[in-house]
This record gives structure tokens, sequence and C-alpha cells, in this order.
């Protein structure tokens, strides 16, 4: 951000009156009762305890590794051979971890 050196300065009462001012708007925002919160959303990301989902059925299609792929030896996790840093093989290390 620029700064303008050529603008009147503030003095400390007026920067300190200035704060006290921001520190109280906040403060009353805090304490207002209105929480910003989907309900869709939260209904559906909440887990009942003792829920039973033994029907439940998860499908997922696994892709073994390809041939442009890597493991990291760090993380774990499969990567594409442009995020390799060094190493190959089971030495190879991600840009993440390294």
């Amino acid at each position: 951000m620029a700064t303008d050196y050529d603008t009147p300065r503030k003095t400390d009462e007026e920067l300190h009156e200035e704060s006290l001012e921001e520190l109280k708007a906040r403060r009353a925002d805090a304490q207002s009762g209105q929480v910003d919160i989907d309900e869709e959303d939260a209904a559906e990301n909440l887990e009942l305890p003792g829920a039973d989902l033994s029907g439940e059925e998860l499908t997922v299609r696994v892709v073994p590794k390809q041939n442009d792929e890597f493991t990291c030896s760090r993380c774990f996790l499969v990567h594409h051979v442009t995020q390799l840093s060094r190493g190959e093989g089971a030495k190879a290390v991600c840009k993440d971890c390294d």
C-alpha cells in the first residue's frame, strides 16, 4: 500500500480514540445474536452419535497409479510427475514436502 507523506499526521490521542471506537464497534458486532450458518450445509454434515450407517453403501472408483505419477516417500500421496522435487522410485519427494 502506498503511503502519502504529505497528509497531516494524527496525534497519539486521535489514534487512541479511533482504536477505542473500533474496539467498541467490534464488541457490539461480536455480541449480536445472529450467526451466519447455512442450515442446509449444517444438516448435511451432521452426524448423529450412535447412528446406524450399516445400510449405507459407498461406491468409489479406484484408479491404479499411472505411468506419469509417483508416490511421495514423505506424505505418501500420489502426485503427477510435474510435482516431483527430487529423487526417484521409493525415494521420490514432492514439491510440497521438499
